[in-house]
C-alpha cells in the first residue's frame, strides 16, 4: 500500500469520527487536538477505526504516535510496510 493509499483512508476514518474537520484546511504536521475540538473520545474512535481499517493491533502506549495526520501515516506506514514514495 502506498504512502498516499495510507494517507486517504486514514483521513477517510478522521472525518468520519470528526465530519467537522474541513480536509483543505487540516495541517498535516499539527497535532489534531491542537486545530479542532477533538476530544479524547474522538481520538479513541479514530485510533479504533484506523486500527480496523488496517486490521493492526494499536496498543495503548502508541497512542501517542497518532497525534497528526502524518504521525499517523508515518506509523502506519511502519507498521504495514507501506512505500515511502506516493507510488
Amino acid at each position: 500500500m502506498t504512502r498516499d493509499e495510507i494517507r486517504a483512508l486514514t483521513l477517510e476514518k478522521l472525518l468520519q469520527v470528526a465530519p467537522d474537520i474541513d480536509p483543505q484546511q487540516l495541517e498535516a504536521k499539527t497535532p489534531i487536538r491542537d486545530q479542532y475540538d477533538f476530544d479524547s473520545m474522538d481520538f479513541l474512535n479514530f485510533a479504533i477505526a484506523v486500527g480496523r481499517e488496517f486490521q493492526l493491533d494499536i496498543p495503548e502506549q502508541d497512542y501517542n504516535k497518532l497525534q497528526s495526520l502524518d504521525d499517523t501515516v508515518d506509523y502506519l506506514q511502519q507498521r504495514i510496510g507501506g512505500s515511502a514514495s506516493g507510488e
